[in-house]
């Protein structure tokens, strides 16, 4: 008796083909969901002038957003664990599409403000959802061949998000048109979800516990309005920083409370964290947020104000980074399925990741750009090895029915790292580009190359980076400078949260991949089904059954192999 891989699969699972199939709908939704945040960027300034927005508005376009997104994250990936998946992705797409929609016809900046928040509403359940679905349809031990795919639309979605909103901006449709191109797309991923996606949903008596996921949403959305506007709007050390500050706690620790004494079925069931794994994946997703979106997010501002490129010449520039991250993430993905051994890709991943942070440390204006690139594309290899498979390790790690919640609280903290290091990193960035410019006119002025006035005008400036093509040439070269020698400056603050998700990594113990989806036991191992069983005695009466060895894993935790 001989068993062959082949499109049927056991009774209740998807065969390759279906998963495929299903796959598509999921990736586009994915896509709508990135390219919803990276085809905006480059309209920004010409949607705050055409509403007449302030700064503050072209802040909230953004920050909007990203409040709504990351707060509603565990909530959503609460909802998975409890209702039908693909009812919920279609949900989120319906969600986005009506926000789209609302801001595509904005006649104000308080209503696109307004429509982006409830935009971000379903963009945080497809976030959330797309990885619990994949996570439903196949094992943790066949879920890294899949995480090329993941890897191929987020690096489409980074590379071809701010050209095509440069293009749009440009054309007949103005700004309005990038709001307008992601509906299509979310109309065809809900009809090809409608079509292949089939899980069986499991119903029974559920409690949504609408006051933990207030109390949730309301200390997220205060923490992150307090890094995203402090040092802008006011000091980072003033009575509004200290009040949004011992609000967010106050509301924080409440939701801590309800979730561990009052509610019957938690949005973030506390258990979780007793898992070693789950605590510090969750901890390192922090700091890889932190040091990942914090710092190379300013990349792009860097190439156009530093560089002189336009948009579309600095979206093409993230290509380095994003090939060496769609590699890594598909070679690490396959080898991880060969094998069923993740910890020394994320342990190798996140070396990468601080080299290549710690050598764009040491970029300024004058850096060659085939330098900037190779250090773009080591940074991009190490993300690619480790992202998606800090999820992967949780999702291994807790059982089926908490695998929602797991997802997302990871998503979730990543999401929040990203945001407090974006806000800190452009507080930082911001107060030395202001300063190296200062110092700059005013060894031009000593110089005698620019006038008095000028020196006047450009002291009382209110601090916005001109435009620089209309500036004298020696006054651009000081933006240029200052700006360039700011972002590499960015980079060092940012390297050692790198190091610290490093360290959190290496005490991850490594538990080998199950290999299919079944109830879990105590220790998260997977329970042999029915249909293993028989196959196991038919290998034994037909002579047939292959004992492998033992494999030791970390912790000297000794295994059977499973690749029977």
């Amino acid at each position: 008796m001989t068993t062959a891989p082949s499109a049927t699969a056991e009774p209740g699972q998807m065969t390759h083909r279906e998963i495929m199939e299903a796959l598509t709908g999921l990736l586009l939704a994915m896509f709508v969901a990135m390219l919803s945040s990276t085809v905006v960027s480059n309209a920004l300034p010409a949607i705050v002038t055409d509403l007449q927005g302030s700064q503050t508005g072209y802040t909230w376009v953004v920050v909007a957003t990203l409040l709504t997104m990351t707060a509603t994250t565990p909530i959503w990936g609460k909802l998975a664990d409890l209702f039908s998946k693909k009812l919920l992705v279609q949900v989120a797409l319906v969600i986005f599409s009506i926000g789209s929609v609302v801001a595509a016809v904005a006649p104000s900046m308080s209503v696109l403000i307004g429509a982006r928040a409830f935009q971000g509403l379903g963009v945080g359940g497809l976030t959330a959802l797309v990885q619990v679905v994949i996570a439903s349809m196949v094992s943790p031990r066949e879920r890294g061949r899949y995480s090329g795919y993941i890897g191929a639309v987020f690096a489409t979605a980074t590379v071809s998000g701010p050209l095509l909103g440069g293009l749009i901006v440009d054309s007949p449709m103005g700004w309005r048109g990038c709001f307008i191109v992601g509906i299509p797309i979310a109309a065809i991923a809900f009809v090809v979800l409608q079509k292949t996606l089939h899980l069986p949903t499991i119903k029974r008596d559920v409690r949504i516990d609408y006051v933990g996921a207030t109390l949730i949403m309301a200390g997220i959305s205060l923490i992150l309005v307090w890094v995203s506007l402090a040092g802008t709007n006011f000091d980072w050390i003033s009575t509004t920083s200290a009040a949004l500050v011992v609000g967010s706690l106050v509301l924080i620790g409440a939701a801590l409370w309800v979730e561990a004494k009052v509610a019957t079925e938690p949005v973030i069931p506390l258990r979780l964290f007793r898992d070693r794994t789950t605590t510090l994946a969750t901890a390192a997703s922090v700091m890889i947020g932190v040091a990942m979106f914090g710092a190379t997010v300013y990349l792009s501002q860097y190439f156009q104000l530093a560089r002189g490129m336009s948009p579309t010449e600095a979206g093409l520039m993230s290509v380095a980074m994003v090939g060496g991250l769609l590699v890594s993430s598909i070679v690490s993905g396959r080898i991880i399925t060969r094998t069923g051994l993740w910890k020394r890709w994320l342990v190798g991943g996140m070396l990468f990741v601080i080299a290549g942070i710690a050598l764009l440390g040491t970029i300024d204006a004058t850096t060659s750009l085939w330098v900037i690139g190779g250090y773009m594309a080591l940074t991009g290899i190490g993300l690619g090895a480790t992202m998606q498979n800090l999820v992967l390790s949780v999702q291994n790690n807790v059982a089926m029915e908490d695998l929602g919640a797991a997802s997302s609280v990871v998503a979730m903290f990543r999401s929040i790292g990203g945001s407090a290091g974006v806000a800190a990193l452009g507080a930082v960035l911001a107060h030395q580009v202001t300063s190296g410019v200062k110092d700059g006119i005013t060894s031009l002025a000593k110089a005698g190359k620019i006038s008095q006035e000028q020196l006047a005008a450009m002291q009382h400036s209110t601090g916005d980076i001109p435009k620089l093509a209309d500036l004298p040439a020696p006054i651009r070269s000081v933006y240029e400078a200052s700006f360039g020698e700011a972002v590499g400056h960015l980079f060092l603050v940012a390297a050692p949260f790198a190091v610290v998700a490093f360290l959190c990594i290496l005490f991850i113990k490594e538990v080998p991949l199950r290999t299919t989806n079944g109830p879990t036991g105590p220790t998260g191992a997977t329970a042999p089904t029915v249909a293993e069983s028989e196959v196991e005695a038919a290998l034994v009466v037909a002579g047939e059954a292959t004992d492998y060895p033992p494999f030791e894993v970390e912790g000297g935790d000794t295994r059977k192999d499973d690749r029977r």
